[in-house]
C-alpha cells in the first residue's frame, strides 16, 4: 500500500470511527445495551465493506487504470448490495437492536463517503508525469524518442 493510499484509508476510517462512537452512545441511550451493540456492529460492517472497496479500487487503479471509472461504479453497486444483504440477514435478529444497526450502518457509509471525497479532493496526486513532459520538450527534432 502506497503512502497516499494509507493516508486516504486513515482519513476515512477515523471520522467513521468517531461517527460509530457517537452512534453507539446514542444507541445506548435510546435503546439500551442492545442499541449500543447494534450501532457498533453496523459501524463495523460499514467500515469493513467500505475499506474493502477502497482497497479493491486502489488495486484496480494500479493494475488496470483504464478500468478505474467503470470499476468504481461496479464497486459502489456491489457495496450497496452487500449492505442490503447484511441488512436482510440481520432483519429479525434478537442479538442487537436492528434499528440502531441500520441507522449506524447508514451514518457510517455516509461519513466514509464524505471523508473519501474530501481525501481525494485534498490529495495532491499528479495526473501528468512532469519528467516525461520535460523529456519530450527537450528532445531534438527528428529524434526517435
Amino acid at each position: 500500500m502506497q503512502s497516499n493510499d494509507a493516508r486516504t484509508l486513515l482519513q476515512c476510517a477515523v471520522p467513521t470511527a468517531v461517527a460509530g462512537v457517537i452512534a453507539a452512545v446514542l444507541g445506548g441511550v435510546l435503546a439500551g445495551g442492545k442499541g449500543a451493540l447494534g450501532a457498533v456492529v453496523g459501524t463495523l460492517v460499514a467500515g469493513g465493506v467500505m475499506a474493502m472497496g477502497l482497497f479493491v479500487l486502489q488495486r484496480t487503479a494500479k493494475s488496470f487504470p483504464h478500468l478505474f471509472q467503470a470499476m468504481g461504479l461496479v464497486l459502489y453497486v456491489t457495496q450497496f448490495l452487500i449492505a442490503a444483504v447484511v441488512l436482510a440477514v440481520f432483519r429479525d435478529t434478537s442479538l442487537f437492536n436492528t434499528r440502531a444497526f441500520a441507522f449506524a450502518l447508514l451514518a457510517a457509509v455516509l461519513v466514509w463517503t464524505a471523508a473519501q471525497t474530501r481525501a481525494y479532493l485534498k490529495a495532491k496526486i499528479l495526473y501528468v508525469d512532469p519528467e516525461s513532459a520535460e523529456a519530450k520538450k527537450s528532445a531534438p527534432a527528428g529524434s526517435p524518442t
